[in-house]
């Protein structure tokens, strides 16, 4: 396996300084596209009723009192057991268990899955999220339907608006591991990853399961391998 070159900690200082430079540029450009965001502007949603932890939850309730909220929508796939449920769901939300910040600036969090309630509800509890969570088995409207996504919702008296949302990548802005793995030397081991010759890599996705489970499932208390002892694993 490479590694990278070896040099003395002036000429490392230098090669950091000129990164530097262009992550600064970086981050100036990121702060111009939440400008623009921030100037976008934002559709009706039909005040839905959701199911959650209380039964037929109206959309307003969901808000919990605040005038914004913001979801993500999680994937789910009908009957199946713990460990085949959407790896990248799971993944996403992992990393992200205490809203106390959002709440701060009149922002609630929760998690929209298009399940039915009563088959997410032991999901939610074997994983140990915080976050509430609603079903929007059964609604079709985009603005509220779908997975794999992040949405963010403004609410003026009794009517609500999508003022954003974003999927595929936009998602990592909850997945602080990613950003995390591509501060290392070997970033994420992927192989859609342009690294130096020799790096270490994987195909992608490849490590978000881990002898059949979502990786952070191994964290639960009791977890066994998938079909170890038939009846013994959690679901």
């Amino acid at each position: 396996m490479s590694i990278p070159d070896i040099v003395d900690r002036a000429a490392w200082l230098r090669e950091r300084d000129n990164l530097l430079v262009r992550e600064k540029a970086h981050t100036r450009e990121g702060d111009e596209i939440a400008a623009a965001r921030r100037r976008l502007p934002m559709t009706e949603v039909a005040p839905v009723t959701l199911t959650g932890a209380g039964g037929p939850t109206p959309l307003a309730d969901i808000f919990q009192g605040r005038d914004q909220l913001v979801v993500y929508k999680h994937m789910w796939h009908l009957g199946k057991p713990f460990e085949e449920q959407c790896e990248g769901c799971t993944a996403t939300i992992w990393d992200f268990h205490d809203a106390a910040y959002l709440e701060a600036r009149g922002i609630s969090f929760a998690v929209l899955g298009e399940g039915p309630y009563d088959e997410m509800a032991p999901f939610r509890e074997f994983m140990g999220y915080t976050h509430p969570w609603y079903s929007t088995y059964g609604v079709d409207d985009p603005a509220i339907a779908g997975g794999g996504v992040i949405a963010c919702y403004l609410r003026r008296d009794d009517r609500f608006f999508l003022t954003y949302e974003t999927t595929g990548r936009g998602v990592e802005a909850i997945m602080a591991s990613h950003k995390l793995l591509d501060m290392t030397v070997f970033g994420r081991q992927e192989t859609w990853e342009d690294s130096p010759e020799g790096w270490p890599q994987e195909p992608t996705y490849s490590k978000w399961r881990l002898d059949g489970r979502p990786v952070p499932q191994w964290t639960r208390p009791g977890v066994t391998k998938v079909g170890a002892e038939p009846g013994t694993h959690c679901h």
